[in-house]
């Protein structure tokens, strides 16, 4: 709800309430850490995979339904289940009174993330890769899809507002089922039809994409809010977060690394005869992750947001769920696609990108004055969720 109340005078957060930037990566876990580098180690692993049995795409073909194989389908299904078992519905609808009105921070945030970021990975897609179809479409099928996982580790390191973060997750995660396809359709066919562009047959239709949303969001988003509500319900929040998270949450870097080997084993021989790609489709979400946060951060300046929300803001609205592109860019064209590619790309960019944010916002934090955020009363408290430990195993 919005509050009339009025907001405290600018204050400076005390130095030492900041923790020392140096211990941001040391917050993550060992999986997260090194995430990038297990990536790496996937592609590389994938490569030698494909030279070694070159007859590997024929027996993953024999195995195909529809674009996508089944071994491949099954590790895209795993590394989806474990980030939407962790999303907090049952925080849907349920907000404290802390100073900051509702209507603005989540009318930014639903603009920013669902207007401007797509928006602005179309335009960046067409300026860099306006000669590259295949990688355009699969960056701009990556600038579709809301983080829903990662986003809220970077915003807890970061002491972002948490309880506004987790809300815009679950609002993410239930309006993708929704939206995604008929956002695909609209700025993979439509737009570039009424801008009159050249999309060279890289046209998509609407059931496509909506079909390997059903599938590859649909079934892992029933299996974890069911999971959650039943496990919540027989043994209780805490244990459910302490206990069984973490335990299935390496799941998901398992499913993305077999999917990722296995993407690379199929393109092997058009990976190695242009090496440089990879680094082409890193140019345009270089520049969108640092325009998307810059933008949300600013935002939250402007309308005179505290730090927690202003964090909060800027994480949410930079942030992508590289496992649903991945997933669409797999289930839509195919393994061996150079929008699969593109796919990976995203979390092997991501991911560096958004530790050294983690940075910048810290160093923001100790150097601008930022709006006191008014404390919430005792019983509003008691009912928010605890700060996740982003030093466990949980991805």
């Amino acid at each position: 709800m919005t509050t009339t109340e009025a907001r405290p005078g600018p204050v400076s957060p005390p130095p030492s309430a900041a923790p020392p930037s140096a211990g941001v990566v040391g917050q993550l876990s060992r999986l997260d850490r090194f995430l990038p580098l297990w990536i790496a180690l996937a592609m590389a692993a994938g490569l030698l995979l494909g030279t070694a049995l070159p007859s590997l795409d024929e027996w993953l073909d024999e195995l195909q339904v529809g674009t996508v194989s089944l071994p491949i389908a099954l590790g895209l299904l795993v590394m989806m289940y474990p980030v939407l078992a962790k999303v907090r519905y049952e925080d849907l609808g349920r907000m404290s009174d802390d100073g900051v009105g509702n209507g603005r921070f989540f009318g930014t945030s639903l603009l920013l993330s669902w207007v401007v970021g797509p928006a602005l990975m179309f335009a960046l897609a067409w300026i860099f890769l306006a000669d590259q179809p295949a990688y355009r479409t699969g960056v701009i099928i990556v600038g579709l899809a809301r983080c829903i996982a990662m986003v809220l580790v970077w915003n807890d390191i970061a002491l972002g507002d948490r309880e506004r973060a987790a809300v815009l997750v679950v609002f993410n995660a239930l309006f993708q089922v929704a939206a995604y396809a008929f956002l695909g359709y609209f700025y993979l066919t439509v737009l570039p039809g009424w801008l009159g562009f050249d999309t060279q047959g890289f046209e998509v239709g609407i059931w496509e994409v909506a079909r390997t949303v059903l599938i590859f969001l649909g079934i892992p988003l029933t299996a974890g809010y069911l999971t959650r509500r039943i496990g919540i319900r027989r043994r209780g929040r805490a244990w459910y977060e302490e206990r069984f998270i973490p335990r299935i949450a390496p799941l998901t870097l398992y499913g993305l690394l077999f999917t990722i080997v296995l993407l690379f084993a199929i393109q092997g021989d058009q990976i190695t005869s242009a090496p440089l790609d990879v680094a082409l489709i890193a140019v345009p979400l270089l520049v969108y992750f640092a325009l998307m946060w810059s933008a949300g951060f600013g935002a939250g300046r402007l309308l005179g947001f505290p730090y927690p929300q202003t964090t909060a803001l800027s994480f949410t609205v930079a942030s992508n769920d590289f496992e649903l592109a991945i997933a669409v860019s797999v289930g839509v064209f195919g393994a061996a696609s150079g929008q699969a590619l593109a796919g990976v790309v995203g979390p092997l960019i991501e991911v560096p990108v958004l530790i050294s944010l983690v940075y910048v916002a810290l160093w923001l934090r100790r150097r601008l004055s930022w709006p006191a955020t008014v404390v919430q009363p005792a019983k509003t408290q008691a009912s928010l969720p605890t700060r996740i430990r982003p030093n466990t195993e949980a991805s």
